[in-house]
């Protein structure tokens, strides 16, 4: 063993003269594994959190979305969608008509935002059809379900399914409502809603708004309030009709097979369908969300980081107090031919022994947490206010070794004063009185 290495280690390990020195370090140990197990467990809630939202935010969004920037919504939408579903990466896509309402049940009513889809198609770019808690989703098939063929990857169902099914006589349309928005309105499934467009009518007196009865077949809850609170589907043809556009789509929607790609493709997709077309992304749709998620955790980890700051405060009084301590054994150390340089790196060395021994503790204490939280899941969360039923835990290797660099970072800017003050002590003046 190193000869400095050696001498700290029988320093940390003898038996004080002063007992307060002994529980000052105990303290440093027990303090910085309280901090990095902290930190650990902390930034594993955190990294849970966002992984749990990025999961699920991803599974309702499309990864691309293509539209026009000029004009009312693209009207070749077959061919353009066939010609981008060939582009690498892409392995499904979903036309879909976006417009604002006012939906009202009696006196009650709330602005919302349609989407017409084909939900075969929509299902293969998202997930917000299969949060459907209440009624069903599949009368929005124009179609019969059975009746779809099944398209490769890739490709464009046949022009055949975006045909809507002929309305019973008195039957209205369905339309699926967003549990909050559901709320807002008193609707149930099976209820009559009525979906006012702003497109109106031109007629003798004016521009007259476009309205429409709806039956609610379907109620989703996804979790997310702006969707379930806002979003509204129904069938594309009806959407097409209730906005007097015939055979429109506003927007084009694409899965890819890897999400991280995501810009890199939408910059593809804009070049391949031409001018006038603009490409956006789920990072795009969220980064305000996700940048305010990074910055918790970067608040979370420098709060925390103050009990390691703490911890390294009482290294420093612990070694200054053994430096006072064993001042008469560093002047006979001196007087033997040990170098000022090798004092300094003895009290260096104790400061970042204490530092590891405090770390690794922490270090196992807080991944044994966060393992033990991410399996048995015994903190529990109420799901109607966070759409989770678990505290969810994902402890990372980079956090652990973030943390362990900051941990023993403090802890050796801790030491600087104290091994400073042993290399400076003059063996004569230490050995006087002796």
């Amino acid at each position: 063993m190193k000869f400095e290495l050696f001498i700290a280690a029988r320093y940390l390990r003898a038996r004080r003269r002063q007992a307060v020195i002994g529980l000052v370090t105990g303290i440093s140990i027990l303090g910085i594994a309280a901090g990095v197990a902290a930190l650990i467990i902390a930034l594993a809630i955190t990294n849970g959190m966002r992984r749990d939202l990025q999961q699920r935010l991803v599974g309702a969004l499309a990864h691309v979305e293509v539209m026009r920037t000029a004009g009312d919504g693209i009207r070749d939408w077959r061919h353009v969608m066939q010609h981008l579903s060939a582009e690498p990466h892409v392995i499904a896509a979903a036309p879909g008509l976006y417009g604002q309402v006012l939906i009202s049940r009696g006196a009650r009513s709330g602005g919302a935002l349609i989407k017409g889809i084909i939900p075969h198609d929509e299902l293969r770019v998202g997930n917000l059809l299969q949060t459907v808690k209440q009624g069903s989703y599949n009368e929005l098939n124009p179609i019969p379900r059975e009746s779809f063929p099944v398209a490769p990857s890739g490709e464009a169902p046949p022009p055949a399914t975006y045909d809507a099914v002929p309305e019973s006589a008195g039957v209205p349309p369905p339309i699926v409502l967003g549990k909050e928005l559901a709320l807002t309105l008193g609707a149930g499934v099976g209820d009559t809603v009525l979906v006012t467009s702003p497109q109106g009518e031109l007629t003798p007196v004016g521009l007259v708004p476009r309205y429409e009865r709806f039956r609610v077949a379907g109620i989703f809850n996804s979790g997310f309030y702006q969707y379930d609170s806002a979003y509204a589907f129904m069938r594309l043809a009806d959407a097409q009709h209730l906005f007097s556009e015939p055979d429109l789509v506003s927007v084009l929607s694409f899965r890819l097979d890897d999400l991280y790609a995501a810009p890199n493709v939408a910059k593809e997709l804009e070049e391949y369908a031409g001018p006038g077309y603009q490409a956006t992304t789920w990072i795009d749709q969220n980064r305000e969300l996700f940048r305010a998620l990074k910055l918790e955790q970067v608040v979370t980890f420098i709060i925390l980081a103050l009990i390691v700051l703490i911890a390294a405060l009482n290294i420093l009084i612990a070694l200054t107090m053994m430096v006072m301590e064993k001042s008469r054994d560093i002047a006979v150390l001196m007087s033997f031919g040990v170098s000022s340089a090798q004092v300094r790196r003895i009290f260096l060395f104790e400061g970042l022994l204490i530092s590891v021994v405090g770390s690794v503790l922490g270090l196992i204490v807080g991944y044994t947490g966060s393992l033990l939280g991410a399996h048995y899941r015994f903190i529990a969360l109420d799901p109607s206010v966070y759409s989770i039923s678990y505290l969810p835990f994902a402890p990372s290797i980079t956090d652990g070794l973030i943390v362990l660099a900051v941990s023993l970072g403090l802890s050796l800017l801790a030491t600087l004063y104290p091994s400073h003050s042993a290399a400076s002590i003059m063996p004569a003046e230490a050995l006087r009185y002796e």
